[in-house]
């Protein structure tokens, strides 16, 4: 998609003020080498165990089956959550089959997953969406309009593709088949400036 972009517009935030959302055309960094590893040190951290207990409350306050967490970070929530997960570092990847908790979410139907600042680096989040059956529970930062975006420290081309405002995101997951059922600051209360948690469910 990139190479038909017109010239000048390789490489910037391209946003749609219709649409409430913004996608950088950056290629997607490499996942390889530390990555993991320093997720698992964040996640053994106090603000690591306060952010998995949040994220734990808002999965099982609405969902009490089997949940597939994209985007495992260190780990720990897939283990505090009795969860699965998928990453596309290796890393985590051979954490989780080590842990028989490995699972592909593109292979098959998932009841549940948990995009924790993860839904925002995959190309093709749609794609991801159309594999589940209920329910959808993401972080993420979240922006008043594209100056907003461009000024927030959560603009990190390269590693973040997707921005979305929040009638842009509501109204775009929608659009895929959800609807919000839960929203909440909690993460942003716990010190992650910008970050919105959300709860939706697949639409009948």
């Amino acid at each position: 998609m990139t190479k038909c972009l017109p010239t000048g517009l390789t490489d910037c935030l391209l946003w749609s003020e219709e649409l409430g959302m913004g996608w950088h055309p950056r290629e997607p960094m490499d996942y390889t080498g530390s990555y993991f590893k320093n997720y698992q040190n964040l996640d053994a951290t106090p603000m690591g165990a306060a952010l998995t207990k949040a994220r734990v409350d808002l999965v099982r306050k609405h969902h009490d089956g089997v949940v597939v967490d994209i985007g495992i970070g260190g780990g720990r929530f897939v283990t505090e959550c009795d969860a699965l997960g998928y990453d596309v570092s290796a890393e985590a990847m051979d954490w989780l089959a080590d842990s028989c908790r490995a699972f592909d979410p593109y292979s098959r139907l998932v009841p549940a997953i948990t995009c924790w600042d993860s839904l925002e680096h995959i190309p093709d989040p749609e794609a991801l969406l159309r594999q589940v059956t209920h329910w959808l529970f993401v972080s993420m930062p979240i922006y008043t309009d594209m100056l907003a975006c461009i000024g927030s420290k959560h603009y990190k081309p390269g590693e973040h593709i997707w921005y979305w405002s929040l009638p842009g995101f509501v109204n775009w997951a929608e659009r895929q088949g959800f609807r919000l059922v839960e929203m909440n600051q909690a993460e942003s209360e716990l010190g992650r400036e910008g970050i919105t948690s959300f709860a939706f469910r697949r639409m009948a």
